[in-house]
């Protein structure tokens, strides 16, 4: 048997204790760390990116940087090199596009024997009398009246030369070869992907930080546009 006293005061312990359940705040939910908090430090040496929030580190990658080669030929030179210095994320593209520079095209010429030039948009006619031309984008080929566009995946060489084609041509795009995702760093440098996943922590790129899949598909997802890059 419970008295009405009993009875009273369990109830009125119940109510102090409702009372202070109630009062007692929520815990904090977790959310994502303000946009403009999320940083990237990319160390050269230590061939590693890290992605910051205040004094937090959200992500560890590996990374391929620059060779610091340099590159000489047909009287034009290029280092391949990233300074060290602040940069900004300006955007980021999904399966991009790479339209190689000249370097790229110096290079294969460079380890076949050839000679490089530059391919006008209005076409050039060859010494045997073909005509190399742009139609619908593609470089073709006109011989005998005969108009054949050339493979866009293929380089263009005739006669020991190797043409590097226009840049709005089809011909000087190459898909795949950034990988699936690209954060654009300004100044041609790019945080992207590769096919080569055996050069992640090397020193082997023209001045873009490759990423593995993995971590490249976490920066797209997690860094914002206008984030800080500081590189090291």
């Amino acid at each position: 048997m419970f008295t009405r006293q009993a009875i009273l005061s369990g109830l009125a312990l119940g109510l102090v204790t409702a009372f202070r359940l109630i009062a007692q705040p929520a815990p904090p939910s977790r959310t994502e760390p303000p946009t403009g908090s999320v940083r990237v430090v990319v160390s050269l040496e230590e061939r590693t990116l890290w992605v910051l929030a205040g004094a937090d580190t959200l992500r560890t990658a590996s990374i391929a940087v620059a060779s610091g080669a340099l590159l000489r030929f047909g009287g034009r030179q290029w280092r391949f090199t990233l300074p060290a210095g602040e940069y900004q994320v300006r955007g980021k593209r999904e399966a991009p596009t790479w339209i190689p520079p000249d370097w790229h095209y110096a290079e294969v010429a460079r380890e076949h024997a050839l000679s490089l030039r530059s391919l006008p948009a209005r076409g050039l006619r060859l010494r045997d009398g073909r005509r190399l031309v742009v139609r619908d984008s593609v470089v073709s080929l006109v011989s005998a009246g005969i108009t054949q566009p050339l493979p866009v995946a293929e380089h263009i060489v005739f006669q020991s030369t190797l043409f590097i084609p226009p840049v709005a041509s089809r011909n000087r795009r190459l898909e795949g070869e950034l990988g699936l995702y690209a954060l654009d760093l300004g100044d041609g440098y790019l945080l992207h992907g590769t096919r080569d996943q055996a050069s992640i922590g090397t020193a082997t790129t023209h001045g873009c930080i490759r990423l593995g899949r993995d971590d490249l598909a976490w920066l797209f997802e997690h860094v914002p546009v206008g984030a800080l890059v500081e590189v090291r």
